[in-house]
């Protein structure tokens, strides 16, 4: 006898739900889509800029989000780097979802362009004054500033176009 002929011999059929391959999964919300997009690009994108940073093509680390707090210097070395990683891939998530809730509907790459711009901005701009080991932007080389806005650039176009994307992507998906 055969398998296929043992399984419909037993009361099983091959369209079976109980069967693990039959099963479906269940669709990830948008919001939980967004949360994964933001915690993702952090990881990602700061770890890139870290290279960066060792090849010296910037100044800055991401252990600049540490800096305003007496740590320790630990927070210099590498274990700092690390940690200043998995914490912009935090903060990221916030970020992902302020973009979830104000411009997800803008399915756009200049959308995700000016969201970069508009985040380097706010962090060497206006939150300058409390990292106290960043230097201001006239003070900082142009290899610094030119990599550290494509970095930013390039992090506001990747959470951004993901998010558009998925959201119109649900949007227009047939409802099963």
């Amino acid at each position: 006898m055969s398998d296929k002929e043992k399984q419909n011999h037993e009361g099983k059929s091959e369209d079976s739900p109980r069967l693990e391959q039959n099963k479906k999964e269940e669709p990830v919300s948008a919001m939980g889509k967004a949360i994964s997009i933001g915690f993702i690009g952090g990881l990602f994108w700061s770890s890139l800029a870290y290279l960066a940073y060792i090849l010296n093509f910037t100044e800055v680390g991401p252990n600049l989000i540490l800096q305003p707090f007496a740590l320790g210097d630990w927070k210099e070395g590498v274990l700092g780097q690390v940690i200043s990683i998995v914490l912009i891939g935090i903060v990221s998530i916030g970020v992902a979802l302020t973009y979830y809730a104000i411009l997800k509907k803008f399915n756009s790459m200049l959308i995700g362009i000016g969201f970069g711009i508009a985040l380097w901005s706010l962090v060497f701009l206006l939150l300058q004054p409390i990292f106290p080991t960043l230097s201001t932007v006239y003070e900082l080389s142009r290899g610094t500033i030119v990599t550290t806005i494509c970095f930013y650039i390039l992090y506001g176009v990747f959470v951004g176009y993901s998010i558009s994307f998925d959201y119109n992507e649900f949007q227009t998906s047939p409802k099963s």
